[in-house]
């Protein structure tokens, strides 16, 4: 086990002299999950005036406590007209507080009579009332650069009128699949044979990771169609291969790679994915291609997107946010051991008002899929530990 790398050498390996994809310009509209490219300066305030909080009545708080003529009614959407002295405004919910006025009253604290109002005696100055620039200063940082354009942060630029804005592009991505036992969904099974589960799997996950799947190959256990392959998959800003990685005489990755390429880092002291190969497959153009050769089995493929293609991706995306898994400490409600590597175990996550336990799913093997499908985080045991029950464990949350 003395050749096996840990994880940390491993990611920067991964990372070293990664640098941002190119900006392009996307309709706000089309712009759901991506990244931000600039930094976005606000133009607006917001809110641009000061507006009710609540349907009631505008007035001076020196006026509070009588019975005040309503002079006018503002609705939202309605200039107001500056207060009269001694009077008070009926008021709607984002109406515009009429210059004079400086606090809103909600109307179930108010008795009316006709065209007058009685206001109760406690109304202080600012009560119920949404300042100008309150949410959003004309001038200030609207949105960072390496900001993913999720629902609030879409809304926020449409609250500025912005409907164009400079992402960064998504990064290509050619996914490989490795092994004449593994075949597509739709064909019947021979003996032998097994239908392609990290495909989608792997789809799905780089996907929500900020890339765009480009192509999706079948590689036999072929040397010369292994290197003809990686070649070609090789103008994608990322190849990413399943099986094929390790050291039986079918497995032809490993060997293809170090021909044509570069491989960075092979054999990781982690479980699952021991057989994980890292680097580089070189373009037409003299550039290069990163490459992740993910291990065959499913749950390790499913780790290893999260530990490797994540970070990876958030690096060419400029993206903060998807560089890191969150850490999250817990109880664990389950005991273990582990030998020379390092254990990321599926667990499901309980908030509770005494702290967070993590359970773990019973059969932790790396071809047991199922024990993906629901779960919250990866709890990760160091090598050569000792887990009780009750002890305290890191634990990366798979969010986002």
């Amino acid at each position: 086990m003395a050749d096996l790398q840990p994880i940390d050498a491993a990611l920067v390996a991964l990372l070293a002299d990664v640098c941002p994809v190119a900006i392009e310009s996307v309709l706000l509209e089309a712009a759901a999950g991506r990244v931000l490219a600039d930094a976005v300066t606000a133009q607006l305030n917001v809110p641009p005036f000061d507006n009710s909080a609540m349907d009631g009545y505008a007035l001076r708080a020196v006026d509070a406590g009588k019975w005040l003529p309503v002079s006018q009614r503002i609705a939202a959407g309605t200039p107001a007209q500056a207060l009269a002295p001694g009077s008070c405004a009926r008021i709607f919910t984002g109406g515009e507080i009429p210059p004079g006025a400086d606090c809103v009253v909600m109307q179930e604290r108010v008795d009316v009579d006709g065209e007058r109002a009685l206001i109760p005696a406690d109304v202080p100055s600012g009560d119920n009332v949404r300042r100008r620039g309150r949410d959003v200063r004309q001038g200030s940082v609207l949105l960072n650069a390496g900001e993913r354009l999720e629902a609030a942060a879409l809304g926020h630029l449409a609250g500025q009128g912005v409907t164009q804005v400079s992402v960064r592009r998504r990064p290509r991505v050619a996914l490989l699949s490795t092994g004449d036992e593994i075949i597509d969904p739709g064909t019947p099974l021979k003996p032998g044979q097994l239908y392609n589960s990290n495909r989608p799997m792997l789809k799905r996950l780089l996907e929500n990771f900020g890339a765009e799947v480009v192509s999706t190959v079948s590689v036999p256990d072929d040397y010369a169609r292994t290197v003809a392959l990686l070649k070609e998959a090789a103008e994608a800003d990322l190849v990413v291969t399943t099986g094929g990685v390790s050291v039986g005489e079918e497995d032809h990755v490993k060997a293809a790679l170090e021909a044509i390429g570069q491989l960075d880092m092979w054999k990781l002291a982690i479980r699952p994915g021991k057989p994980l190969a890292l680097g580089r497959l070189p373009r037409r153009d003299g550039s290069q291609a990163r490459f992740v050769g993910l291990p065959g089995n499913p749950v390790s493929g499913f780790v290893g997107a999260w530990l490797f293609l994540r970070p990876l991706l958030g690096t060419m995306l400029g993206c903060p946010a998807l560089s890191q898994l969150p850490t999250i400490t817990a109880s664990a409600n389950f005991a273990t051991s582990t030998g020379p590597r390092e254990h990321y175990m599926r667990v499901t996550l309980q908030f509770t008002p005494r702290g967070v336990t993590a359970t773990a799913f019973d059969d932790q093997n790396s071809g047991v899929l199922s024990s993906c499908i629901n779960a919250d985080a990866f709890a990760v045991i160091p090598p050569n530990s000792e887990i009780a029950e009750g002890d305290m464990i890191s634990c990366l949350w798979l969010a986002g």
